[in-house]
């Protein structure tokens, strides 16, 4: 609604499937929404392509964040939060600072901006406390193996350290990603020393889109599926993104009162 004066800026790299986008962004979006009810919360892509895709196939029109934080100015919002949905502080998290950075300039009476998923410390202690609510009860013999995006940013050691949180609290989990390190290739050969028989796959992802769809659950050989039913293991799947997780969703919100800085209770949300 033009006229308030204080809005959050959701921020995701964004998706072109519309059922996951409604189940993992507009859920996170609509829990932002119903605890900060003095704020307007409005909604930005990183992802160009994805922008474009939905824009020309389905007429939806999304903003990139510098389109929507000009938006913002120019209907004379005055504090705005910025919160990205990423989950390490990469390439797209990147482009979310430098379209705040350029607002910087007096465009706002305040423009501040959240971290993403993994960032202090202490959020990764959050996060496995997070994934705990999806990860089955395991027997030594099953194990869990997340696929994460990855990254040659130096942020991909985020997966490391989360790798490490994970190992502390015991869990029969590995880490693994499409673009970074380590693949599923490099984790197969502990996975077979462990005598792992049985694998659930899990996406460690915002949305369960085209990676998971296709790259982790896809028919096609080099899919991650049928690279490990190959390699001699059972293989189930679990199609569901991160923003579908209600603890996630909780982790998204403790960021943007991280940020304003003030208990819930005593702005009266």
């Amino acid at each position: 609604m033009i006229g308030k004066k204080r809005g959050i800026l959701v921020v995701s790299f964004g998706t072109s499937y519309a059922a996951v986008r409604k189940s993992c962004i507009e859920s996170v979006e609509k829990k932002i929404a119903e605890t900060f009810s003095g704020y307007e919360v409005r909604r930005a892509f990183t992802s160009g392509m994805v922008i474009k895709k939905i824009k020309e196939r389905d007429k939806i029109f999304i903003d990139n964040p510098e389109e929507a934080l000009l938006k913002m100015k120019k209907e004379g919002f005055k504090e705005v939060v910025v919160q990205p949905l990423h989950i390490i502080p990469g390439v797209e998290y990147e482009k979310v600072k430098e379209a705040v950075e350029k607002f910087k300039n007096g465009s706002f009476k305040k423009i501040v901006l959240g971290r993403p998923v993994l960032y202090d410390k202490e959020d990764y202690g959050a996060a496995v406390r997070a994934l705990k609510i999806q990860i089955p009860k395991l027997d030594n013999h099953q194990m869990v193996v997340f696929m994460g995006h990855g990254t040659c940013h130096f942020s991909n050691a985020c997966y490391t350290f989360l790798q490490s949180i994970l190992n502390v609290h015991g869990l029969n989990v590995f880490v693994a990603t499409v673009e970074g390190y380590p693949e599923l290739k490099d984790i197969i050969p502990e996975l077979k020393a462990r005598g792992i028989i049985e694998i659930t796959l899990m996406p460690y992802m915002l949305v369960a889109g085209d990676h998971v769809i296709n790259d982790m659950a896809g028919e096609k050989e080099n899919s991650w599926k049928n690279i490990l039913i190959k390699a001699g293991f059972k293989v189930d799947m679990y199609l569901h993104g991160l923003g579908e997780n209600p603890a996630y969703q909780d982790i998204y919100v403790q960021h943007v009162q991280d940020i304003i800085g003030e208990p819930l209770e005593k702005k009266g949300l």
